[in-house]
């Protein structure tokens, strides 16, 4: 076994993999950019190295800084984790050459399946299930055009050398091809490097269930079971499950099967994951081979108790798989949801901030979380948003579920916008209960998952300004009024007003003072109340005509800028935050009606709009990229396009005018 190893990423599988190797008592070398210099997976190893600048290409991308580190620091092998250079070949070959060992398939795997169109040619000679489509080397338009014809629509286009929902799109007619593979392309040359495109017919309700491998260099290899992955949002899971819902055990074994049989095809060794389409009627279709470890490799763990990053060491280390196919335990049901930075209610747009106030619930044998941030680290706008994997297991489905909802109300975070909501909404949902999985269960289940859940707001808002009102006491044992600043009067009742606003909207709230405790007013609603605070938990009893309301509930307070602070209260799996001004602030001129801004930080990567430019309603202005996805700025209405302030490269911050545009009279959008 290797006595020092360096992990080539960051962030929650870099912490993931170093509590590993320390259990085998293994040191561990970390690198990190300059983003991530107390980032906790730098604490959490024997010894660090800075790499460089925040961006990935000038950091976690620089395979020859990587590998001279490996040497320097006198590590045996490097762990690449996913992402970044899991999957490069020519990192493979370096490390090989320099003689660290690569902790993943050989170099000749990784390249059979770094091209997806050539993975498929090996797995159809294989045997192996396909979808119909094109996987060629000819990329002329014209000819993958007529290509689209020949298969069929709707098509999904995919980047050959791609992963993530990366240079991924869905063309539903013919009328739409050209801008989405010009599209597909961008992502997939900016991603990865080659804007190779491969295409498909797109099944309209699969399912996405997939089988980890893993294989030795003396030629066993195995099985340990599936994992459904159907539910996701811009091709990127959301929800993992392990094992897959009403899947039968002839289907595990035929699928089983068949991602052993890719990965021999292919002289695998280490872990492996291959992922099948699995249609209504039951049949199943090769899609791709991932030549590393799966973000969503925790499941397994939970339904087998193995340490899949245990085995990657032990095969790297040139051990035998530690247990036959036969001695694979299948117990319980595991589910996993990717707690991220970003805004479902606007198209899943990644958020950055500072995680100002972080609470997960406690972790034990149903409850893990895989994490690589703590309270008050930043989300920037370089890397993927998620902040963590949330993984629950137990005896059945139906309990692992409730284990999830459970801990998902126990999970509170506050300064960034999370999905946190929406994940509760989704294990909530009668369909998801019911095992009624396939890729577009966002879709279906729209009206559903994004209905505004707001039947607690009005309360979040009494709380919110109860709880300001509690912080703005003086201490017990001072009762000087020239010290009470929360409303003290000569001879009246002492009485505080707060202007909390929410979103779009402002509300004041009356607080007066009683024998009992205090009176809430919100326009002509009043309310009493007795309320009492002990860190951030604010226990509170809302009354009126009768009935009684008792609250326990976190509250987070802080200070986004110097003239607002924020208060979030956290009701359930809600979150509701307010805003509350503590100084006047000059009020800014408005800007022009007609301006276009950035929905987030980001670069632009192409403009199709110039100056002077009559545009339609609809058509794509502006192309930004963020968190390695695109995001077009449309034009809101029929009009004129007078200016625009950006090129492509530019770097943008979340709310910078790109456009200014002007509506045709009497146009809408």
């Amino acid at each position: 076994m290797f006595s020092k190893i360096l992990i080539a990423n960051r962030g929650e599988i870099a912490c993931r993999v170093i509590k590993t190797a320390h259990q085998l008592g293994i040191r561990c070398v970390a690198v990190y950019s300059e983003a991530d210099a107390n980032a906790r997976h730098v604490q959490m190893a024997d010894e660090a190295f800075l790499l460089g600048p925040a961006p990935s290409k000038d950091s976690y991308l620089r395979a020859d800084k990587i590998l001279a580190i490996a040497k320097q620091s006198g590590a045996e092998a490097i762990h690449p984790g996913y992402g970044f250079l899991s999957e490069n070949e020519d990192f493979a070959k370096a490390c090989a050459e320099a003689g660290v060992v690569f902790i993943g398939p050989p170099v000749p795997a990784i390249a059979a399946m770094g091209s997806k169109s050539a993975a498929k040619e090996i797995m159809s000679k294989a045997g192996v299930p396909l979808v119909p489509g094109y996987h060629g080397e000819n990329q002329d338009e014209t000819f993958l055009a007529a290509e689209a014809n020949r298969i069929g629509y709707p098509l999904l286009l995919k980047a050959a050398y791609g992963g993530g929902g990366k240079g991924m799109k869905v063309v539903w007619q013919a009328s739409e091809f050209m801008e989405q593979l010009h599209s597909a392309k961008r992502e997939a040359i900016n991603g990865f490097g080659n804007d190779k495109i491969l295409m498909e017919r797109y099944l309209t309700k699969p399912r996405h269930v997939e089988i980890q491998v893993f294989a030795d260099n003396f030629g066993n290899a195995v099985y340990l079971h599936e994992r459904d992955c159907s539910i996701q949002r811009r091709h990127q899971k959301v929800i993992e499950e392990a094992p897959a819902p009403s899947f039968s055990a002839e289907q595990r074994k035929a699928m089983g099967e068949a991602a052993v049989t890719a990965a021999k095809a292919i002289g695998y060794a280490g872990a492996g994951t291959v992922e099948f389409l699995f249609d209504e009627d039951g049949s199943f279709y090769f899609m791709e081979m991932n030549t590393r470890l799966q973000v969503e490799h925790p499941v397994t763990e939970m339904i087998t108790g193995q340490d899949l990053v245990k085995w990657q060491l032990l095969v790297a280390s040139n051990q035998p798989l530690p247990l036959k196919q036969e001695e694979i335990p299948l117990d319980g049901h595991a589910i996993e949801v990717r707690v991220y930075a970003e805004d479902p209610d606007n198209n899943f747009l990644p958020a950055t901030g500072k995680l100002t106030y972080l609470r997960q619930p406690d972790c034990h044998r149903h409850v893990r979380i895989d994490t690589g941030v703590v309270e008050y680290d930043e989300v920037s706008p370089f890397y993927d948003p998620m902040i963590a994997k949330l993984i629950v297991w137990d005896e059945n489905r139906d309990r692992a579920i409730a284990r999830m909802r459970h801990a998902l109300d126990e999970y509170r975070i506050a300064g960034v916008k999370t999905n946190l909501g929406f994940l509760s909404a989704l294990v909530s949902h009668p369909a998801f209960a019911a095992a009624a999985l396939d890729t577009h269960f966002i879709e279906h289940h729209q009206a559903d998952l994004f209905a505004p859940a707001q039947s607690e707001s009005q309360q979040a808002l009494l709380l919110a300004a109860l709880y300001l009102l509690l912080k703005q006491q003086p201490a017990p044992t001072d009762r000087s009024p020239w010290s009470c600043g929360y409303g003290w009067r000569l001879n009246e009742a002492p009485q505080v007003r707060f202007n909390l606003q929410s979103g779009d909207s402002t509300s004041q709230v009356v607080i007066q003072s009683t024998a009992t405790g205090q009176r809430l007013c919100v326009d002509d609603y009043c309310i009493n109340a007795r309320a009492e605070l002990s860190g951030d938990t604010l226990t509170a009893t809302l009354a009126n005509a009768g009935n009684s309301h008792q609250f326990r509930v976190r509250v987070s307070h802080y200070q986004p800028t110097p003239l607002t602070q924020t208060v979030s209260v956290f009701i359930a799996h809600q979150r509701f935050d307010f805003t509350y001004q503590t100084q006047v602030e000059v009020a800014a001129t408005d800007e022009s009606a007609g301006s276009l801004k950035a929905p987030m930080n980001g670069t632009v990567v192409a403009v199709m709009a110039s100056a002077g430019q009559q545009v339609q309603a609809g058509d794509t202005l502006l192309v930004m990229e963020a968190m390695k996805m695109e995001y077009a700025i449309k034009a809101p209405a029929n009009g004129v396009v007078n200016s625009v302030f950006y090129q492509a490269g530019d770097l943008v911050k979340d709310g910078a005018e790109l456009v200014d545009f002007s509506a045709e009279t009497g146009a809408s959008a």
